[in-house]
């Protein structure tokens, strides 16, 4: 979906965008994760050790697919004539269900609110919801405060 400016980021309060595409987990990016942020736990670097563990192989680390929700999420919304958002913060973050390495996940966002801040600026608050190729439970239910400035 496209929307111009602050305007338009108030008029989508209610409205759910997505699915996304879905989007591959390869071992290859959980590493890079790992190396990012120094949690190299077995059971998502070590594939050999992993596959006599709880999940029968190596799983995503629950921050790298929260981490994944930006780039599926700037897929779901093009906000034009804008002059930046930020990550304000999450109220609630939850991984109901391992990705395994090699599963696909993909994003739906629903727009809780939609809040002017002032003339120039505005908070979405979004629940994202992202979804396991071949599982009953979401990967992560998450809440997400965006402010966005003019």
């Amino acid at each position: 979906m496209k929307v111009q400016g602050i305007a338009g980021l108030l008029g989508l309060a209610g409205t759910t965008l997505g699915p996304t595409d879905w989007h591959g987990v390869p071992q290859d990016q959980v590493n890079t994760f790992a190396d990012a942020t120094g949690d190299h736990q077995w059971i998502h670097v070590d594939p050999e050790r992993a596959a006599a563990g709880p999940f029968g192989g190596t799983i995503a680390h629950g921050y790298l697919t929260l981490a994944l929700i930006i780039p599926l999420w700037t897929s779901l919304l093009e906000i034009e004539n804008l002059g930046m958002g930020v990550n304000y913060g999450l109220n609630k973050v939850r991984f109901p269900a391992p990705v395994p390495v090699g599963g696909k996940i993909r994003l739906t966002a629903h727009i809780a609110a939609a809040d002017a801040l002032d003339e120039k600026s505005a908070q979405l608050t979004v629940d994202f919801t992202m979804e396991l190729a071949g599982s009953e439970k979401p990967a992560v239910a998450a809440q997400a405060l965006y402010r966005y400035y003019a």
